[in-house]
């Protein structure tokens, strides 16, 4: 929660108002920008709340309400180079342009970092955008979520460590802990595991769905390398798991991207897959399917989780309930890496 520089009361907030107003946040937010579709009598115990916290409501806000811009932003605070690299982010595109393309909304996109992010905030604050999306969110990035108090903003992923917020996702820790067990279930008994960036989400998820899985075979779990999602971190990290000198029969990485590294490093060692090491990966990308053998993977449904954003960003811009937490089903695809 923000809180008031000149004291110790904390600044009053729209989720404030809602709570002692028995409603939700998105009608709080109608009736301070005097959508006339509230019913009058919550629309005056929503004004009684206002005044009983003493809310003022922001200007930025209310300045966007009334200008009604109709295009939408999305953020990914990552290098440019790392972005065109990586299927997901077109995926997430492909979705989102989906679903706006049956409304009135345009897209438009901004790669920004969080090393100089004033640019980006002046531009989603100055009346430009009617809302935000914002993928890849690390946990340093505190610029976007503080944002979502002013302009309307929907998230890939849960943001670690910012309370509750609009964002779509899936059950990663779950999803790594069934592609472990289908490693045990072939038999591996030595199984690592390629880890993702242990400041966003899904890197943590997944590690710890692979350390659960492992537990409930009684398996140690310290056979762990990090990268970043990339292809060449998933050669490195593959490189120091055979460097250790432990024996590795079976393989789980947290992104099919870091598998089609860890493939290389395997196939120049003279291991075949799945013979000597089987491999698991997750997303289902291209990457998955351009090595050899094919790899066996999660399929993480990512341009559904596109269309799904849009189009809880449509409902909060225009002032609709919708739910804080969209969580969309994987399943495992399985191919001949294992």
């Amino acid at each position: 929660m923000k809180q008031d520089t000149s004291g110790s009361r904390p600044t009053p907030t729209l989720e404030m108002v809602a709570a002692l107003a028995g409603v939700s946040r998105a009608t709080v937010s109608r009736v301070v920008n005097d959508v006339p579709s509230v019913d009058e009598h919550i629309a005056a115990k929503v004004r009684q709340a206002i005044l009983a916290v003493n809310y003022t409501p922001n200007r930025a806000a209310r300045s966007l309400a009334s200008r009604r811009p109709n295009s939408v932003t999305l953020i990914v605070p990552e290098s440019t180079s790392k972005v065109f690299a990586d299927p997901f982010f077109a995926s997430v595109v492909q979705g989102v342009a989906l679903y706006l393309g049956e409304t009135d909304y345009t897209l438009n996109m901004v790669i920004a970092s969080e090393a100089k992010p004033e640019k980006t905030r002046a531009f989603l604050l100055g009346g430009n955008v009617a809302g935000a999306l914002v993928v890849s969110h690390h946990v340093g990035d505190r610029s976007w979520t503080h944002l979502s108090d002013y302009i309307p903003m929907v998230f890939a992923g849960r943001p670690l460590g910012e309370g509750a917020r609009y964002y779509v996702d899936v059950d990663n820790e779950a999803a790594a802990a069934g592609a472990t067990r289908l490693l045990l279930k072939g038999g591996r008994t030595n199984i690592a595991t390629i880890a993702g960036p242990q400041d966003m989400p899904p890197g943590i998820d997944r590690l710890n769905g692979w350390r659960s899985a492992m537990a409930e075979a009684g398996l140690e779990d310290s056979m762990v390398e990090y990268g970043d999602f990339t292809l060449a971190s998933g050669a490195k990290a593959m490189r120091r798991l055979l460097g250790s000198g432990r024996p590795v029969d079976g393989l789980f990485v947290a992104n099919d991207q870091m598998a089609a590294g860890a493939y290389t490093v395997l196939q120049e060692r003279g291991l075949r897959i799945p013979q000597d090491v089987a491999v698991v990966g997750f997303d289902d990308d291209s990457f998955a399917t351009s090595v050899n053998p094919p790899l066996t993977t999660v399929h993480h449904p990512i341009i559904e989780m596109g269309k799904k954003m849009a189009e809880i960003l449509v409902d909060l811009i225009e002032g609709k309930d919708t739910e804080r937490v969209t969580q969309i089903p994987t399943s495992l695809v399985i191919r001949e890496s294992v």
